[in-house]
Parts: structure tokens; sequence; C-alpha cells
């Protein structure tokens, strides 16, 4: 695969990324293990991971496991030099990091140190903030956003902190290049130009939800990747197994994150993704599939490939059938035919959840 660079970054890394959630969890080491082993072979040689991983569930008890797991196989295997590491700091939280305080400046040194302890690495690729510490409306809280009690100077007074700390441990070699994570276009602006104001690192890249599914990215945002030259690192392209169709009809397959979600007591939502609407627009976009020959999954992820915006899907999956699987139709591209139809779909169903 033909590196892509991370913005106006010195990282450049392979155009899809290999999401790592479930590692430490769901996926064992020795699966985990295996999976980067087959990734790196079908050339994907970028990891994405957090210190607050695994998730579904989270638990304090397991916070920076999927670091360490990813530590485990450098150890072992010497391929540092093979692979480019992304992680995240978190932001407000219940309680599971830093006992919920999000971060600063402080934190951010903090927590480069601990991440690289985890990761059994001197450096880390790309560090992005999980989510903001003002607030986000991403994970369905677009449906009651409510900007109004931000304060702007305070916002812009925490952005000079945090990127005072990122300046330092970039200096210090500890990190080579700076992102984000569920931001808004006002909140990446004012990232971009804040970072130039003070000379300190750019914003490389943001990673934001974006499937069929879910398209908030495609206005604002888009317009600012183009003209600011920030990369999306797109996360859940499959709507969190939507999209493969494995949960139509009332289908709960044994250890999904549906079924995984619903065991530890959870609702089964998907993260407010499970909706009545949604199961006919993941029929719509099934059925397109069908009509061109094509598999849900390959054509989900090489629809992204096609967007006029930089963009890289984040795949991951629970066990490596599954990501033999996704591996398995990366050379796909889509006719201008398909795309159309997809776009025709998507304003019959333009927010199913």
């Amino acid at each position: 695969m033909k590196a892509i660079t991370l913005g106006r970054s010195n990282v450049s890394v392979s155009p899809i990324c290999l999401g790592t959630m479930t590692f430490g969890n769901q996926t064992s080491q020795t699966d985990a293990h295996r999976q980067i082993d087959m990734a790196l072979a079908a050339g994907v040689s970028f990891l994405d991971t957090a210190e607050m991983y695994p998730v579904n569930p989270i638990r304090a008890e397991t916070v920076g496991d999927s670091e360490r797991v990813i530590g485990d196989w450098l150890a072992r295997t010497g391929r540092r030099g093979e692979v480019h590491i992304a992680t995240k700091i978190s932001g407000p939280n219940n309680g599971y990091v830093r006992d919920g305080a999000g971060y600063d400046g402080a934190a951010i040194i903090a927590g480069v140190e601990a991440s690289l302890r985890r990761l059994q690495t001197d450096v880390i690729d790309l560090y992005q903030l999980h989510w903001p510490m003002r607030g986000s409306y991403m994970f369905r809280q677009n449906w009651n956003f409510d900007p109004s009690g931000q304060d702007r100077a305070a916002t812009i007074a925490h952005m000079e902190d945090v990127l005072d700390a990122i300046d330092r441990v970039v200096r210090d070699g500890k990190v080579r290049s700076f992102g984000l994570s569920n931001e808004s276009a006002w909140g990446t602006a004012r990232w971009i130009d804040t970072a130039e104001r003070m000379g300190a690192p750019r914003v490389a890249s943001v990673q934001n939800e974006y499937s069929l599914l879910c398209r908030l990215y495609d206005t604002d945002m888009a317009e600012l990747a183009v003209n600011e030259n920030v990369m999306l690192l797109a996360f859940s392209p499959l709507a969190a197994g939507l999209l493969t169709g494995k949960y139509q009809n009332g289908r709960i397959p044994e250890a999904s994150r549906m079924a995984v979600d619903l065991a530890h007591g959870g609702t089964g939502k998907l993260g407010g993704r499970r909706t009545e609407r949604v199961f006919d627009a993941v029929a719509a976009y099934l059925d397109l599939a069908r009509t061109h020959g094509l598999d849900p999954i390959h054509m989900a992820i090489a629809w992204q490939r096609s967007r006029p915006f930089p963009v890289i899907p984040i795949i991951g999956a629970t066990n490596t059938g599954q990501l033999q699987h996704l591996l398995a139709g990366l050379d796909l591209r889509l006719s201008d035919e398909v795309v159309s139809a997809i776009d025709d779909l998507h304003r019959h169903w333009p927010l199913p959840y």
C-alpha cells in the first residue's frame, strides 16, 4: 500500500489503520498479536489505540490493557520500525482514568509517559485528544447539543496549556505528531490557529465517527479538512457491525459487541446506533451491495476511500476471521454508479440514528 502523510506532519502511514479497542478484552493477546501480523502482511502498518482501551465494557481495572498488548507484541517481535502507533488521552470520564478528570498540560506530560511504558517504546507516532474537555456532539449528542455554556477565553487558555505540553513532548522526541478526536469544525480550527500563533505542533488528523450511516463529517468538517490539510481517521466505518448485516431480523450473534454489552448489563444499543429506523437503512445498503455483486463490508470500506477529502478508515475485528475478511476487500474501488447510488440512499436515510 502507498503511504499517506498525516496532514502537514512528517509522519506517513498506511492508508488503512488497524483499530485495537478490543485487544485485551474480547480479543485475547494471542489473537491480537496474530491480527497485527496479518495486518502487516497485508500492508496495514498503522495501529490505533488509547489509554482507556479496551472497551465494551470500559473498566478501571482494564484501562491501558490494549496498549499493553501492543507493547508485548513490540517486545516479542522487535518490529517497532515496521509500524506506526497512534494513541489517545482520555477526556472527562466516569472515573475510569485519572478519576474522571480529563486532561490539561500536566496530564499530557504524564499521559505520554504512561503510554510509552505500556507500549514499551520510546516514541508515539500520533498522540490524540480522545474528546474535547468542553464537550462534544459526537456519540448521538448532536440531537440535544448545547454549546451555550462554553467559555471561549477558558477554552483558548486550555488549548494553549495543552499545546505547550504537546510542543514539549514533540521536542523531547516522545511524540511525532498531534491529533484530535470527536472534534467539531470550530474546535479543530481553534486548535490550528492557536498552534500557529504559538509555533506549536499543528493538528495533523481528527478521529471522528464516519460511515454510510453516520455522515456528520461531510459538510463543515470536510471543508476544513481540505483547506487545512487535516486527515480524517474514520472510526466505526461499519457502524459498530450494523453494516455487516449480522444484527438484521433481530439476530444477536454470540460474542458480538451487542451480545457482550447485554451480558454485562448494558442496553445493547451499540452506543445509540440501534434504533427503529436503522435496520431498514442497513437493509437498503445490503440490497445495493447485492445488486452490484459486492460484499457489503468491502463496499462500506471502499466507499470511504472514494470521498473528496483525506480519510483513513480504521478497521477493527474481534477475531482473526473477521480481520481476514476485511483485508480481502481492501483493493476494491467502487464504480461511479455505485457511489451515486450510495448518495441516493443517504438522501433517503440521512440520519438513521
